[in-house]
């Protein structure tokens, strides 16, 4: 009988949440059929309404994939510039910034290398689908 009892108040929590997403619901249909709510849906302007902010432009995918190679190729042109001149004696270099310099250079072309990795296995996964 105890679990009559459980079942009970669960089925009450499940039938209350289901009248209030239903309710929700109803609000949303009745907001849709507001012109004002339906014109900023759909994108047309309202009268009076000036945008908050401007609609900034996405760089495109190629541009961040060469932006990011840009960027591991600075960092290993810095740890071998760094490198070299600490070789030739320059008494600005010290070690420790070589070392860091070195380290991420190296974290970051592996981690370009996982990139390129995931995007070659993503390429061939999309060519082996069936069209």
């Amino acid at each position: 009988m105890v679990e009559r009892a459980e079942i009970s108040s669960v089925l009450s929590q499940i039938r209350a949440s289901h009248q209030g997403v239903n309710s929700s619901f109803a609000s949303t249909a009745m907001a849709q059929q507001n012109p004002l709510v339906r014109g900023l849906q759909e994108g047309n302007p309202v009268a009076g309404v000036e945008p908050t902010q401007e609609v900034k432009e996405v760089p495109s995918f190629t541009t961040l994939l060469k932006q990011a190679i840009d960027n591991v190729n600075g960092h290993q042109q810095t740890a071998n510039d760094l490198r070299t001149r600490y070789e030739m004696g320059d008494p600005n270099v010290d070690i420790t910034n070589v070392m860091i310099a070195a380290q991420k250079s190296s974290v970051s072309f592996e981690a370009m290398t996982q990139v390129r990795n995931r995007l070659v296995s993503a390429y061939q996964e999309i060519m082996r689908m069936p069209i």
